[in-house]
């Protein structure tokens, strides 16, 4: 274990106040009868805009030539631990996750590895917050001499090991907390994340509630740092719209039994019902329908957007909604994904996942250094301010020529805050379909 100073806690260089968000993809004109481009499944007053025809269609490949070789070298290769869920709450995560950790690792060595020898990976599972997995993963992790530690998942997972990661001179980079608590952690500098703060995808969902005619609002809600921190953001954008939280529900993890948070929220009568939750969704919704809210009246986050089409009747959620931090997994990427693990559902943050794989990877090469604390130093500068790239290959060889670089990824732009987040994003909006499986709708993006 390295022993590190003491300093103070980065303070966030967010303006909470500039976050300008724009939906790219369609126009969220409101009015109460909906007109040709918008959805036309109506509940409760909902009448969402259509879905965009090009929603996650493709992206632009990189191209390069030959990778120089590198002109420094490492007598210890970078070794790379994930402290990603094979199980818990939030296990449906873990699939997408890992295989974007792997391929993204699988290119970085395709391309020659970092400063000249093959990254190696070690994988494994951070459980959630009703069990000590994932404390007994960072250790043993650890003890390996991991530079970085990618994950947790959860923000409530990441909280009981952040100290424990840090503290030993190792980076940790998640790539899907969004809880805003991480943004002023006295993390030593070494706390980093590809996944935006919960202040940009609560802005965007309450908006996006009160765009399609919402004007009041039941929420159900995790009883933890994720659920709360979401759920403030969430109420906060939705009253400033000009709508009404008419019922709030919380529930703690290792709950079983929802019919009184559900009944509850009926009686007040919402236009529309926010789910923020992990995977108590598959309980929770048909207890909701089978009382008679409609599907469209139901808005997921990314804890909760999942694929159950084996876990409902056809028909049970179409037309409901739900958010994911990040851009669209583009038809390209997800095949390049699907050929790691063929087995792949969902998506949710495997570009996130990649991402922090070549910016670990990039930021190594640019410090010449496989330590933590010297990786940790350049993931800025990897972000921001050079010339455009956007995979491992194209970008290390712009830095081996001597050139200054600006990473973008499959999650989106990147581009770090001093306290090691994101300041720029996009939050996917999915429409469930009659098969209870999600696909692209629109996307905003926003500046924290």
């Amino acid at each position: 274990m390295i022993s590190l100073p003491q300093t103070a806690p980065r303070v966030a260089k967010i303006t909470v106040l500039s976050i300008g968000v724009a939906l790219l993809a369609t126009a969220c004109g409101g009015g109460s009868t909906p007109s040709a481009t918008e959805s036309s499944a109506a509940a409760g007053g909902i009448a969402c805009p259509a879905p965009s025809a090009t929603a996650g269609a493709t992206s632009t490949a990189s191209e390069t030539g030959g990778v120089p070789a590198a002109t420094t070298t490492t007598p210890t290769a970078l070794k790379l631990g994930s402290l990603l869920p094979t199980t818990g709450s939030l296990a449906f995560l873990g699939p997408p996750e890992i295989a974007g950790v792997n391929l993204g690792i699988k290119e970085v060595n395709d391309a020659g590895g970092v400063l000249g020898k093959p990254v190696q990976v070690v994988h494994r599972d951070s459980g959630d917050t009703k069990t000590d997995i994932a404390t007994q993963s960072t250790t043993a992790l650890l003890g390996q001499g991991v530079s970085a530690v990618i994950g947790a998942a959860s923000s409530g997972v990441s909280k009981t090991v952040i100290n424990q990661i840090t503290g030993a001179g190792v980076v940790q980079f998640s790539p899907a907390n969004t809880s805003p608590d991480f943004t002023t952690w006295d993390d030593k500098g070494l706390y980093w994340r590809t996944a935006p703060s919960d202040v940009l995808q609560g802005k965007v969902l309450g908006n996006y509630m009160a765009t399609c005619g919402a004007q009041t609002v039941g929420m159900i809600v995790l009883n933890d740092a994720y659920g709360t921190g979401l759920q403030k953001n969430i109420k906060a954008a939705f009253e400033a719209a000009g709508g009404q939280v008419v019922a709030e529900q919380l529930f703690n993890e290792g709950d079983s039994q929802f019919s009184s948070q559900v009944d509850k929220i009926i009686a007040a009568k919402p236009d529309a019902i926010a789910l923020i939750t992990f995977d108590q969704a598959k309980s929770i919704v048909p207890l909701l329908t089978g009382k008679g809210i409609k599907p469209s009246q139901l808005f997921m986050v990314d804890g909760n957007t999942s694929d159950y089409s084996k876990d409902f009747q056809a028909g049970t959620l179409k037309g409901a909604q739900g958010t994911i931090p990040g851009t669209f997994a583009k038809d390209d990427f997800k095949k390049k994904l699907l050929a790691i693990d063929p087995a792949l559902k969902d998506y949710s943050y495997a570009g996130e996942s990649y991402d922090a794989v070549n910016l670990i990877s990039l930021a190594s090469e640019a410090a010449k250094s496989t330590k933590g604390t010297e990786i940790a130093k350049q993931l800025k500068a990897v972000s921001e301010g050079g010339e455009k790239c956007t995979d491992f290959a194209s970008c290390v060889t712009l830095l081996r020529n001597g050139k200054d670089i600006d990473y973008d990824g499959q999650s989106g732009p990147v581009t770090f805050s001093d306290a090691g987040d994101p300041t720029e994003a996009f939050i996917g909006i999915y429409e469930y379909q009659d098969d209870n499986k999600y696909t692209p709708a629109r996307e905003e993006f926003g500046k924290l």
